[in-house]
């Protein structure tokens, strides 16, 4: 996979977490006030892990393609990683 696919891979699944901590926000809405705050610690932690995720973004985007190379392993290890983080939080809420 090129970069260019790569980081619209990676954008799409940005686009996604923001679709499921939208959905995560108003779910914690219509909760009472002990879960509510359970809610909002968990909305804060994926907008960690997604905020970590948008960075390596802009890092993967804004590289050289001769240093995106010599990156790509790294990158796609951190990416899981984040990505992992991110599904362990949704599933305490799913």
């Amino acid at each position: 996979m090129d970069r260019n696919d790569y980081v619209e891979k990676m954008k799409a699944q940005i686009d996604a977490w923001n679709a499921e901590i939208d959905k995560l926000q108003a779910r914690a809405k219509d909760v009472e006030e002990d879960a509510r705050a359970r809610y909002e610690e968990q909305v804060k932690e994926l907008k960690a892990q997604r905020d970590k995720a948008e960075e390596k973004l802009r890092e993967a985007r804004d590289t050289s393609d001769e240093a995106w190379r010599d990156m790509r392993s790294g990158f796609t290890a951190a990416w899981e990683a984040i990505s992992d983080s991110f599904r362990n939080a949704m599933k305490r809420f799913g």
